[in-house]
């Protein structure tokens, strides 16, 4: 079973982790595709992924091809002539890369599909107020997350998850799901189900400084999901109307607070330990947040130089 020739492709932290659990479980590691190094920065230097750093310290053979579907890389695979591929986090491939396995290459997707195919699984379903995830493993076909799934993992959501702490409890699950698929695979004992395309409700597109905005007309907890859902990472931004200034903030952290009122929405108010935004059905209290040119801090620190006009708002 451990013979088996495993080519594994990704690129951000949450790949690293899998790939580690991979080696810990003494799997035959054959080759790493991972991005580019790029620059990055002020300073534009050149910085490779995490998944290369890591293959690096394991001293495993590391390949970064520009173009998945060159001849080259053709070659390549040739050479490495692995049994299967295991994609995570990585890019879309083109069928003569995903096909060249002779037992297939299979991806590990963040969220129980087919809900929340797309770039931001993990982000999008604490966004939308759901109390579950998971991850799921699925050999590639030649749409974006839509091939026949091997195997899955709910994954409770709680009431203050982040984005930051849901990806990790995903990353940890999603470790254990490659072990598993993987003993499947080696043992032919793989009985992927094709996926129900007829349920698909919910989707997970990319983030964009569009919808990373917070609408101040929606409720208390649409916001409040919004912003931990964002948290840490790309992090929900409104503007802040102060008089005559207007700047671009950034929110880590709110409480939600039900309650009828008859005020602006948007509308601020400061009290010596809090400030307050007036939203449909009730307020958003703002916990952490960033100021332009300035670290995120806890509110309380924020109000001690704060000098709030008396017309305020949040945009």
């Amino acid at each position: 079973m451990k013979d088996l020739r495993i080519l594994f492709m990704g690129t951000p932290g949450f790949a690293v982790h899998i790939l580690e659990e991979i080696l810990k479980q003494n799997y035959n590691v054959v080759g790493v595709v991972t991005a580019p190094d790029k620059p990055a920065g002020r300073g534009q230097k050149v910085h490779a992924s995490a998944v290369k750093k890591f293959a690096l310290k394991q001293n495993l053979e590391i390949y970064q091809p520009s173009n998945l579907k060159s001849d080259d890389f053709q070659e390549t695979l040739k050479q490495i002539n692995p049994d299967v591929a295991v994609v995570v986090a990585f890019r879309m491939l083109p069928k003569k890369v995903w096909d060249f396995p002779k037992l297939g290459t299979f991806n590990l997707h963040a969220s129980l599909l087919p809900d929340y195919r797309g770039a931001a699984p993990i982000n999008w379903a604490i966004i939308n107020g759901e109390t579950k995830t998971g991850v799921t493993t699925f050999f590639l076909d030649e749409k974006i997350d839509t091939g026949k799934i091997i195997l899955q993992e709910e994954v409770e959501i709680k009431t203050a998850e982040t984005a930051g702490s849901l990806h990790d409890k995903l990353m940890q699950e999603g470790a254990k799901l490659v072990h598993k698929t993987l003993q499947l695979i080696a043992e032919n004992k793989v009985e992927a189900k094709a996926q129900e395309n007829d349920k698909i409700e919910k989707h997970a597109p990319k983030l964009n400084a569009e919808n990373t905005k917070i609408d101040w007309t929606k409720k208390p907890e649409e916001i409040h999901n919004l912003v931990r859902g964002l948290n840490p990472y790309p992090v929900a931004w409104s503007y802040f109307q102060n008089g005559k200034k207007k700047m671009r903030c950034k929110f880590f952290s709110v409480q939600p607070e039900n309650a009828v009122h008859n005020h602006a929405i948007g509308k601020i108010f400061k009290s010596k330990t809090a400030l307050k935004v007036a939203v449909t059905s009730g307020y958003v209290s703002i916990l952490e947040m960033q100021m332009p040119g300035k670290r995120k801090m806890p509110i309380k620190d924020i109000l001690n130089g704060l000098n709030l006009e008396e017309n305020s708002f949040m945009l």
